[in-house]
This record gives structure tokens, C-alpha cells and sequence, in this order.
């Protein structure tokens, strides 16, 4: 047999799980019990000899000897070639050699047919003896999973019952008395290795369910410390991020100061850069203190219909300047339409989007363009500007990220977008990216129009 033929094809529920777990228990165990059969053997054919016609007893002894040394055979290669295997191989490899645990019963059970009633006393006591102690271990071993448990007592009472009730019904339903208190006994020996083992399976079972939850508990506690861990990295990157943006504005204030101290004629000159150097520093305190707000839901949305070209206007009129400035051209085109939103907010993403689109465009323009879709108000921002390569696609929305050798990222604090993500994902919004270098970006934004289902979404991260 190849192992490779027992591979899984599907996932397994909890309890297949344990039922895999508990097939390798009973194959680690079922070894002992085959030596054992293989060593008595032997010693119910001495017993026999002389009592039985040899023919007989040499098949019986073939039959229990290659049994034996079959199942034995079979739990080395198990545990050569399946001992790690998974649930689904373990519970195929049970599917397919369980027969071989009722027919052993079937063969120990059938020696009464040498034995009973046609050997002294004492012989018979002492082949029952050894069929009982025999079947008890076996039904031992076996505990740790139902199925063959089940087969191999059934098999043994079973076959232990029918040759009584052949040599009763041999003598014409006369035997003697003790007939009818042998089927008694292997009918309560039976009902006793059923519970028995039935016992020993629920305390195996619960064992390895214990396992198992502990297991689950352990990986759970792991992949919460690895989170905290990874949350105390996130924390002091942004802290480390925060604190090294926020020292170049307040090093040169602390330049300015001194040398407007110096030199207090220079005041026309100086104040300027003061004030440039001030605002950096509110830009950042009022980026960090959103990020806050919005990572821990405090942040109040006011969700009304807003007029989609109305904003886009408003938005023309703040940046044409900055467009102008250098050198570029800014298109707004919208058509009507109304989306539900927080003003402010939608008024916060789209300027980050095209702030950010100025910004990092040194030729040609930027395009926003606004219209009515099957999904919804769609706002599109087209840029000309430098782009961003695709390794860089799922990091530039994360806080402090800037792309590396980027023009335009010295300036910054890396939080645009991370705001930005933030906010359409509070509102609900959706928000994707397709960018190429040296060709520019798109950012498109699908805002749920006013006339339909609108459900703002708990704050999350990024």
C-alpha cells in the first residue's frame, strides 16, 4: 500500500479530528496485543494436541497465527508511514483495514468449535479462560476507537454463541445444563466487554478532546501575543515615525528664534519661516489627533445627502492656487448628483487625494470627474504625476509610509492617505488605487447615492 493513496481531500470537523488522534493512539497500543496473540497461540495448540483432530487444529492455528502477524505487520507500516499523517489518512487507513479487528474476533471465537464439549473439562475451562482474558485485552487496546472495538467483541461473543448453540442444537436441544449457562455467561461477558470498552473509549476521548482545546487555546494565546507584540511594533514605529517628523519644524523654530534674537532686523525675513515651521507642526499635531480620533471610533459622523458638484467646485476653488503655481492644469468635471456622506469628511478625503495628486505632479494636470454609476456616485482623481510602482500599492495607506527615493516624500508626514483609508472605511466608502511610474495615478472613490441603503461601518484599521 502507498501512503500517497491515503491523502486528504477535504477539511474535518473537531470530532474527525479527535477520531484521527484516536486512530494513532490504538495503532501506537495495538502492536502488544499481536505479540501477545502471536505468543498464545502456540500455547492453545499444546493444549489442543491430543484432544483435537490435527487437521483442524493446525488451520485454526495458521488462521490465528497469520491474523496476527498481519495486524502486527500492519501497525510497523502504519507507524513507519503514517504515524504523522493527517485526520483524513488516518480515519481512510481505519475505513480500509478495520475488517482485519473482527475477523481476529471470528478466529478466536471459532476454537470453541475444537474444544467445546469435546475435550476434558479442564481443557475447556482453560481455552474459555484464555479466550476471555484474550478478548478483554484485545477490547483494551481497542478502546480508543468505537469501530473496531465494536467488531472484533461482536465477532468473539457472536462466534462464541453460535458454536453453544450448534452443539445444543447437535444434541437435539437435550445438553446438559451447564449448555445454557455457558450461553448465559458469554452473553453477560459480551454485554461487559461492550460497556467496558465503551468506558475506556469516552475517558480516551476526553483526554484528546482535552488535548485538542488546549492545543486550540495555546494557538489562540500565541496568535494574541504575536497581535500584542505586533501592536507594541506598530505603536513604536509610529511613535519613533511621529517624534522624527516633528523634529526638523521645531529644530528650525528653535533656529529661527535664535537667530531672529541675533539679529531682530531680519524680522521681515524671519517671521515667514517661523510661521511656515509653526504650521508644519499643527498640520502633524491635527493628522496625529484624526488618527486617533478614528482609530478608537470616537469620531461623530454627520451623514446627510451631499451635492457631489457643489463640493468638487469648492474643492477647484481651494487648490486651483497650489495647480497654478506650478505651472499645472486642474479640470473638475461632475455631473449632478448627491451621495450620502459626512461633508467634512468626504470634503477631507478627496482634498488629501488631490492635494496629494498636485503634489507629486510636476507636468500636465489633474483631472477629478464625478458621475453617477450602477454602484454608486463614482469620483475619479487623475493624475500626470511621477505614480507609484506596485510593491509599493499595499503600504503607501499605512501611517508614517513614504515611498522610498520619492519625490515630494521629504516634505511630508506620510498620514494623507492613512487618513484618508481610515475615513472611507468609517463612512463606507470605497477606495482603489491603480497607479504606474512615470505615469501617473487614479484614485477612485464609490460613494452610495443619496437614494439608497447607506450603513456606516464601525471604525477599523486599514
Amino acid at each position: 500500500m502507498n501512503p500517497e493513496t491515503l491523502a486528504p481531500t477535504q477539511a474535518f470537523s473537531e470530532s474527525q479530528w479527535i477520531d484521527g488522534e484516536l486512530v494513532r493512539n490504538l495503532m501506537r497500543t495495538a502492536p502488544a496485543v499481536q505479540i501477545t496473540a502471536i505468543l498464545v497461540v502456540p500455547v492453545v495448540f499444546a493444549v489442543l494436541w491430543g484432544h483435537v483432530p490435527v487437521a483442524a487444529l493446525g488451520l485454526w492455528t495458521a488462521a490465528a497465527l497469520l491474523i496476527s502477524g498481519f495486524q502486527l505487520w500492519l501497525t510497523r507500516w502504519h507507524a513507519q508511514h503514517l504515524a504523522q499523517a493527517d485526520t483524513a489518512t488516518q480515519l481512510k487507513f481505519m475505513a480500509r483495514y478495520g475488517f482485519s479487528w473482527p475477523l481476529s474476533g471470528f478466529i478466536w471465537g471459532a476454537v470453541g468449535l475444537l474444544h467445546f464439549d469435546r475435550t476434558p473439562l479442564a481443557t475447556q475451562f482453560l481455552c474459555w479462560l484464555i479466550i476471555a482474558v484474550g478478548g478483554s485485552f484485545a477490547v483494551s487496546s481497542l478502546s480508543f476507537y468505537l469501530k473496531p472495538m465494536r467488531g472484533y467483541a461482536n465477532a468473539l461473543a457472536l462466534t462464541s454463541l453460535g458454536v453453544i448453540l450448534w452443539r445444543v442444537a447437535d444434541l437435539h436441544f437435550h445438553a446438559a445444563p451447564f449448555h445454557y449457562w455457558m450461553l448465559l455467561l458469554v452473553l453477560i461477558y459480551w454485554m461487559l466487554l461492550l460497556q467496558a470498552g465503551k468506558t475506556l473509549h469516552e475517558t480516551h476521548r476526553g483526554y484528546v478532546e482535552l488535548h485538542y482545546r488546549n492545543d486550540q487555546l495555546i494557538e489562540s494565546l500565541t496568535l494574541q501575543t504575536r497581535s500584542a507584540l505586533d501592536a507594541v511594533t506598530v505603536k513604536n514605529r509610529f511613535l519613533a515615525s511621529a517624534a522624527h517628523d516633528i523634529r526638523q519644524p521645531v529644530h528650525a523654530l528653535g533656529l529661527y528664534a535664535d537667530w531672529l534674537d541675533r539679529e531682530p532686523e531680519l524680522v521681515a525675513e524671519i517671521a515667514p519661516k517661523i510661521v511656515e515651521s509653526t504650521k508644519a507642526v499643527n498640520t502633524l499635531f491635527d493628522s496625529l489627533f484624526d488618527l486617533v480620533r478614528l482609530d478608537s471610533g470616537k469620531t461623530r459622523m454627520h451623514i446627510e445627502p451631499v451635492d457631489v458638484a457643489a463640493l468638487l467646485r469648492d474643492m477647484e476653488l481651494q487648490y486651483r492656487p497650489q495647480a497654478r503655481a506650478k505651472g499645472l492644469q486642474l479640470r473638475i468635471r461632475s455631473r449632478p448628483g448627491q451621495v450620502l456622506s459626512d461633508r467634512i469628511f468626504l470634503q477631507r478625503i478627496v482634498g488629501n487625494l488631490l492635494g496629494n495628486a498636485l503634489k507629486y505632479t510636476s507636468n500636465g494636470g489633474v483631472l477629478v470627474a464625478a458621475r453617477p454609476t450602477a454602484h454608486g456616485m463614482r469620483i475619479k482623481i487623475w493624475d500626470t504625476g511621477i505614480g507609484i510602482a506596485s510593491e509599493h500599492h499595499s503600504e503607501i495607506f499605512r501611517e508614517f509610509y513614504k515611498v522610498p527615493n520619492h519625490p515630494g516624500t521629504e516634505d511630508g508626514f506620510g498620514l494623507g492617505l492613512s487618513i484618508v483609508s481610515r475615513l472611507t472605511q468609517r463612512l463606507g466608502h470605497d477606495l482603489n488605487m491603480k497607479s504606474r511610474p512615470g505615469r501617473g495615478t487614479v484614485f477612485t472613490l464609490t460613494l452610495q447615492g443619496s437614494d439608497g441603503a447607506f450603513q456606516l461601518q464601525p471604525a477599523s484599521m486599514p
